[in-house]
């Protein structure tokens, strides 16, 4: 398996790994639909991404926003100027992908219902070249944006049990100061 991001993982054994290189896709678009799903759990991000592919729900543009329209969609998921797409081919990608991460994570034994995508990037690709054919007998260049997609899927930790409260301990100068608050001053208008 190749080398992911320097995320640093506290153990192996807990964590289900995908990525894709080269991917025909639009980098943009998988950058705003990976930001939207990072933190999710794996079953929200899954229902999420076929609503997209639906067209009931819409992917929320908030860094790539040039030319793109607004959508009451928007609001759903707290777009900024409610700037939302549905980018069907980016989103059918990382849904394979994140079905591929759970399959890994599948093998490993792992619950699959408590999953949380706890890493996920996208990063743009060399370029494909093509050309297109302009006035006067020119050449001009047709490039796509391929995208590498990675993610890391975590169990979601249990939660921990709050401390019973017992007597606090304040520093000295955190008692001067509740000293001195108590000592009226007088005064006013």
């Amino acid at each position: 398996m190749g080398k992911y991001s320097s995320v640093q993982l506290r153990d192996e054994s807990k964590v289900a790994k995908s990525r894709g290189s080269h991917l025909r896709v639009h980098f943009k678009h998988c950058r705003e639909i990976t930001h939207h799903i990072h933190g999710m759990s794996t079953t929200k991000a899954k229902k999420f991404m076929n609503d997209v592919l639906e067209f009931k729900s819409a992917v929320p543009f908030t860094k790539y926003t040039g030319g793109i329209g607004h959508h009451a969609q928007g609001k759903q998921v707290n777009a900024p100027g409610n700037a939302c797409r549905w980018p069907v081919k980016a989103t059918q990608v990382v849904l394979d992908l994140v079905k591929n991460a759970e399959a890994n994570a599948e093998s490993k034994s792992m619950d699959g219902e408590n999953l949380v995508i706890s890493h996920i990037q996208c990063n743009r690709a060399p370029g494909g070249r093509r050309r297109t054919y302009r006035a006067h007998g020119r050449i001009g260049p047709y490039m796509s944006q391929p995208a590498h997609i990675e993610m890391i899927l975590e169990e979601k930790a249990a939660p921990v049990e709050k401390e019973a409260e017992g007597p606090k301990q304040i520093s000295k100068k955190r008692a001067a100061q509740l000293r001195f608050k108590k000592v009226a001053t007088g005064g006013g208008i």
